[in-house]
């Protein structure tokens, strides 16, 4: 009989290494996920992604408000797991529940760990300018993203892929790599190793805040804000009083676009954005209220777009 798992995950991120446990064999033991929150322009209370795909397979879910009190613990121990696997759970997980299961527990964390440690490491890959990222498992330690690693699997970022983009395709990649580690690990097959102290980067929870477009920046930095920030928080400006926000654009090279920082100006079949260095050209747009629109069909509705400046 193959291992008993308890699986701790809640947004979509997680669910295609839901499916892999199962379709690897695996029993799930439970599912954790966070309690259902509102959502959407309606405030709606909504189930979170894993707890629905959990329901349409008929998997016992549990949805504990809190990871750190007697009755979670408890909760949590008659699921009797031999390993916990994590992914995205979003909340540290107290060691008392590590220790639940004899075979550890273990983590999916979608960069190349040390470097990105914490609640935002695609978004931070992205905003860096990183080459490339992946995905690690590690084992749950008592400090954040610190635990020693059993696998990691690298891929090369798109010069056009933001943030859904890239935490769907890693989504699709973790789930291969952590149930191939969960067997290899059962197996005794992995000797882990630790994470090298000297590469260990940060990055927090994003804010609303961050996602402003500060047009006194390089262009290139404002293209990857653009990308980092879709589809939360949004990377926005202003224009009459209203936010708009840049769904996605491109960076052009300085002397290319003649403009001062935040102001538009007319390019072929569209408009372009001065920066501190260069101008990011504007692919898709969408103002407060309304829908996302390409750069072309937003113009023909803007009177007095082209020529204002963007706060």
């Amino acid at each position: 009989m193959k291992a008993r798992i308890l699986y701790m995950s809640t947004p979509e991120f997680g669910v295609p290494t839901l499916h892999k446990i199962l379709d690897a064999g695996y029993e799930i033991a439970g599912v954790v996920c966070q309690p259902d929150k509102p959502a959407g322009r309606g405030l709606q209370v909504t189930a979170p992604a894993v707890k629905q795909a959990s329901l349409a397979l008929g998997l016992p879910i549990l949805q504990p408000a809190s990871l750190r009190t007697p009755e979670t613990l408890e909760l949590l121990a008659a699921t009797q797991p031999d390993l916990i696997v994590v992914a995205a759970y979003g909340q540290f997980i107290p060691d008392p529940i590590c220790q639940l299961a004899p075979r550890g527990a273990l983590n999916l964390h979608p960069s190349l760990l040390p470097r990105w440690r914490g609640a935002s490491p695609v978004q931070a890959a992205l905003l860096a300018g990183d080459a490339e990222t992946g995905v690690t498992v590690q084992f749950v330690a008592a400090e954040l993203d610190a635990g020693d690693i059993l696998a990691q699997v690298r891929t090369p970022i798109e010069p056009d892929e933001n943030t859904a983009a890239l935490m769907t395709r890693l989504a699709v990649l973790g789930a291969e790599v952590t149930v191939e580690t969960v067997s290899r690990w059962l197996a005794g097959e992995i000797t882990p190793w630790p994470q090298d102290p000297a590469g260990v980067t940060w990055c927090g929870r994003l804010t609303k805040e961050e996602g402003r477009l500060d047009w006194t920046r390089p262009a290139d930095a404002l293209a990857r804000q653009v990308r980092a920030f879709s589809p939360w928080p949004g990377a926005y400006t202003t224009w009459q009083g209203r936010q708009l926000t840049i769904v996605a654009a491109t960076p052009l090279p300085a002397g290319q676009i003649a403009a001062a920082a935040g102001e538009v100006v007319a390019v072929e079949k569209g408009a372009a954005v001065g920066a501190a260095e260069g101008a990011l050209l504007l692919r898709q747009v969408q103002l407060a209220g309304k829908q996302p629109q390409p750069i072309e069909t937003f113009l023909r509705g803007a009177r007095g777009f082209v020529g204002a400046k963007l706060g």
